[in-house]
C-alpha cells in the first residue's frame, strides 16, 4: 500500500511547492503599463492558437475514443482520455506559466543577474513541477483505478497524440514567425527582430511560448508518462506486480529530489549564469540515485533484483549529463564546432551550411555510444544477475525511467529559456535600457544551451522508451496471435522497417516546408506594411501585430493535419493489412531513422543559432558574416524547433498507437 501512496504523495509534495513559487512569482512587479500591454498582447496571440488547436484536435480525439471504447476496451478510452486532456493542459500551463513570467523577468532586470534569473529559473519550475506532478499523478490513479498496465496504455497514446500536435503546430507557428521578423526585420529593414517597430515582433514572442514552452512542456509530460507505462507493461508481462510499481516509485522520488534541486538556486549574482542551473541540476540527480536506489532495493529486496535495478537507476541518471555534455560541446560557441562553423561564415553561405550539417552529423556519434553502452549495461547486468532475459529489457525501461524521474528539473532549466527569450522581447519593446537588455542576452545565451540539451534529453529518452515498448509490443502481439516469426528473414518485418524508416523523413520535409510556406506569408504581410503603413519606421504609426499572429496560426494549425494524420494512421494500416510483424518492423525502423535524424537536426540548428551568437558576442554585428550567420540560423531554425523536436513525438505516437490498436492487426491481405 506504501508503494502506491508514495508517487501520489510526491506529486503533492511537489504540486504544492509549485504553487509556493507561482505565488512567490506573483508578488513581483509586472512592470508598467507599457509591459503589460505587451505581455497581454503576447498571452492573447498564444491563447488564440492554443484555442484553435484544441477546435482541431477535440472532435479526432472523440472519433478516436468512441472507436478504443467500442473495439478495445473501455478503460482503455478512459485511460486515452485521461493522457490526452492533461497533454493539453501540460501546454496550457507551460505557455501561461511563460507569459506571466516573463514580463516578471524583464522587471527583474533593474535589480540585477541573479533576481533577472531567479524570476525566470521560478517561471520555468513551476511548470517543470506541476507537469511532472501530473503525469505521475494520472498514471498512479489510473494504476489504482483500473489494475491493468495494458489497459491503461491507452493514457500514453492519448499524450502522445496531443504532443504530436501541440509540438508540430507551435513549432510550425513560432519558426514562421521567427523567420518572417528575421528576414524582413534585420536582413531587409536593418532593425532588431524584437524592435517594436517590426509587424512580426508580437508573433515571433507569442511563437516562443506555443513552441518552445507549450510544445516542450507536452513533449516531457508525455515522454514521462509513456516511459512510465512501457516500465510498467515489461513488469506487468514480468507477471511481478512488484516490477510493475516500482517504475512508479522511482518516478516519485526523482520528483521528491526535484523539489530540493529547484529550491537550491538562490537570486545571489552568479559568475557563470549556468552554474546555479547546473547546481541545482546535480543536487537532483544525485538524491534522485540515492532515494532510487533505496526505493529498488525496499521493494525488491538486496538481492540479485534490487542490485541489478539499482545499477540501472545508476546509469540511466548518469545518461543524462552525459547526452547534455555531448550536446552542449556541439551547440555551445565555447566549444570548437561552433567555432568552425563560424569560421566558416568568413567564407559564405554554402561554407556555413554545410560546416553546420557536418556537425550536426558527427554529434549523433557519442550520443549513439553512450544510449547504446546504457542498454548494454543495464540488460546484461538484468540476465547475468538473475538468469532472465525479460527483466534484462525490464533494466533497461527503468534506466529510461530513471532519467525520466529527472523530468521536472529539466523541464524547469529548459523553460528557464523562453522566459528569459520573451523577457529580452519586453524590455526591447518597451525601451527598458541597454544594460537591462545587456542582461536578458547573456540569460537567453545560457538559455539556448538549456534548450538545446533538453532536446537531446528528450530525444534519448524517446529512443530508450521506444525499445521498451516495442518489446511490450511484440509480447502484447504474441499474446493475442500465437508465435510470431520477427526475424529479419520474414519480408513482412522488412517491408516494416522501410516504412518505419522512411517516416521521420517525410513527416520531416512536410513539417520544413510547412514552415517556410507559413513563413512566405509572414514576409509578404511585414514587407506589406512597412511599405503602406506610414511612419512605422520613424515611431509615429503602430505596426498591425494581429495580422502576422493570424497568419502564423492559420497557416500551423492547416499545415500540421496532414503529417499527424499519417503518423497515427501508418502502423494500423499496416497492421490491419500486413499484420503484427510488420508493425514491430515499423516501430523499429521508426525509432533507428528517427532517433539519428532528430538529434541531427537539433543540433545542427543549435550550433547554427550560437554561431549567430558568437559573432554577436565577438562585436561583429551587422558585417557580412554576421548576415552569413544570419541566414544559417534561419535554415537551422525549423531544423531546431519544428522537425527535429517533433519527431520525439512522432516514435512514441507510432509504438503507443500500436498496442492500443493490437488486437485489430489481422493482416488482411495475407
Amino acid at each position: 500500500m506504501l508503494a502506491e501512496i508514495l508517487p501520489i504523495a510526491s506529486a503533492g509534495v511537489a504540486f504544492l511547492t509549485s504553487l509556493g513559487l507561482g505565488l512567490w512569482l506573483r508578488r513581483l512587479s509586472p512592470g508598467g503599463p507599457e509591459v503589460r500591454r505587451i505581455s497581454e498582447a503576447v498571452r492573447e496571440g498564444a491563447l488564440a492558437f492554443l484555442k484553435k488547436e484544441v477546435s482541431i484536435i477535440l472532435p479526432l480525439a472523440v472519433i478516436i475514443l468512441a472507436l478504443v471504447a467500442l473495439f478495445i476496451s473501455p478503460y482503455s478510452a478512459l485511460a486515452f482520455a485521461v493522457g490526452g486532456g492533461l497533454s493539453i493542459l501540460a501546454g496550457v500551463i507551460s505557455m501561461l506559466t511563460c507569459v506571466s513570467a516573463a514580463p516578471r523577468a524583464a522587471v527583474a532586470t533593474g535589480r540585477g543577474l541573479g533576481a533577472t534569473l531567479l524570476a525566470s529559473f521560478r517561471g520555468g519550475a513551476v511548470a517543470g513541477m506541476v507537469i511532472t506532478s501530473m503525469a505521475l499523478f494520472a498514471v498512479s490513479a489510473l494504476y489504482i483505478l483500473i489494475r491493468d498496465a495494458v489497459l491503461i496504455a491507452g493514457a500514453g497514446f492519448g499524450a502522445s497524440l496531443v504532443a504530436l500536435f501541440i509540438r508540430a503546430g507551435g513549432g510550425i507557428y513560432t519558426k514562421a514567425a521567427d523567420l518572417g521578423a528575421d528576414l524582413v526585420g534585420k536582413l531587409e529593414a536593418g532593425i532588431p527582430e524584437d524592435d517594436p517597430r517590426n509587424p512580426a515582433t508580437i508573433a515571433d514572442n507569442v511563437g516562443d511560448n506555443v513552441g518552445d514552452a507549450a510544445g516542450m512542456g507536452s513533449d516531457i509530460y508525455e515522454s514521462y508518462v509513456v516511459t512510465l507505462l512501457a516500465s510498467m507493461l515489461l513488469g506487468s508481462i514480468h507477471g511481478s506486480p512488484d516490477l510493475v510499481l516500482l517504475p512508479l516509485l522511482v518516478g516519485g522520488t526523482g520528483l521528491l529530489a526535484t523539489v530540493l534541486g529547484v529550491l537550491s538556486v538562490t537570486g545571489r549574482d552568479p559568475e557563470n549564469p549556468m552554474a546555479p542551473l547546473n547546481r541545482s541540476f546535480y543536487v537532483s540527480a544525485g538524491l534522485g540515485i540515492v532515494l532510487g536506489s533505496a526505493a529498488s532495493i525496499l521493494v525488491l529486496g538486496p538481492g540479485s533484483l534490487g542490485i541489478a535495478a539499482v545499477i540501472s537507476i545508476i546509469l540511466g541518471t548518469v545518461l543524462v549529463p552525459i547526452i547534455q555534455r555531448v550536446t552542449d560541446y556541439y551547440t555551445s560557441y565555447n566549444y570548437p564546432p561552433v567555432k568552425a562553423i563560424t569560421e566558416a561564415t568568413r567564407v559564405g553561405h554554402s561554407a556555413n551550411i554545410l560546416e553546420g550539417i557536418s556537425q550536426g552529423l558527427k554529434s549523433t556519434l557519442p550520443m549513439a555510444l553512450a544510449i547504446a553502452a546504457t542498454i548494454i549495461v543495464t540488460y546484461f547486468a538484468g540476465l547475468s544477475l538473475t538468469g532472465d532475459s525479460l527483466f534484462g529489457v525490464y533494466c533497461t525501461a527503468l534506466a529510461t525511467m530513471a532519467m525520466l524521474s529527472l523530468s521536472g528539473i529539466v523541464l524547469s532549466i529548459d523553460s528557464f529559456g523562453p522566459v528569459s527569450d520573451n523577457a529580452g522581447g519586453i524590455v526591447e519593446m518597451s525601451g527598458m535600457g541597454e544594460e537591462n537588455r545587456r542582461l536578458t542576452d547573456k540569460l537567453d545565451a545560457v538559455g539556448n544551451t538549456a534548450k538545446a540539451t533538453t532536446k537531446g534529453f528528450a530525444i534519448a529518452s524517446a529512443a530508450l522508451a521506444a525499445i521498451a515498448m516495442i518489446q511490450a509490443f511484440q509480447k502484447e502481439a504474441e499474446a493475442v496471435y500465437g508465435s510470431l516469426d520477427y526475424s529479419l528473414s520474414n519480408p513482412l518485418v522488412v517491408v516494416g522497417l522501410l516504412v518505419g524508416a522512411l517516416l521521420p523523413f517525410y513527416v520531416s520535409s512536410r513539417l520544413i516546408a510547412a514552415v517556410s510556406s507559413t513563413a512566405s506569408k509572414i514576409v509578404e504581410e511585414v514587407r506589406r506594411q512597412f511599405r503602406e503603413i506610414k511612419g512605422i519606421m520613424d515611431g509615429s504609426a503602430k505596426p498591425d501585430y494581429g495580422r502576422c499572429v493570424g497568419i502564423a496560426t492559420s497557416g500551423a494549425i492547416r499545415e500540421l493535419i496532414p503529417p499527424a494524420a499519417i503518423v497515427a494512421l501508418t502502423p494500423v494500416l499496416v497492421g490491419v493489412l500486413l499484420g503484427p510483424a510488420a508493425v514491430a518492423g515499423v516501430l523499429t525502423g521508426g525509432v533507428l531513422s528517427g532517433l539519428y535524424l532528430a538529434y541531427h537536426m537539433a543540433n545542427s540548428g543549435a550550433a547554427w543559432d550560437n554561431a549567430k551568437k558568437y559573432l554577436e558576442v565577438l562585436g561583429k554585428k551587422k558585417t557580412p558574416e554576421h548576415a552569413v550567420a544570419v541566414s544559417g540560423d534561419l535554415v537551422g531554425d525549423p531544423y531546431k524547433d519544428t522537425a527535429g523536436p517533433s519527431l520525439n513525438t512522432v516514435i512514441k505516437v507510432l509504438n503507443t498507437v500500436s498496442i492500443v490498436f493490437v488486437s485489430a492487426f489481422i493482416g488482411l491481405i495475407l
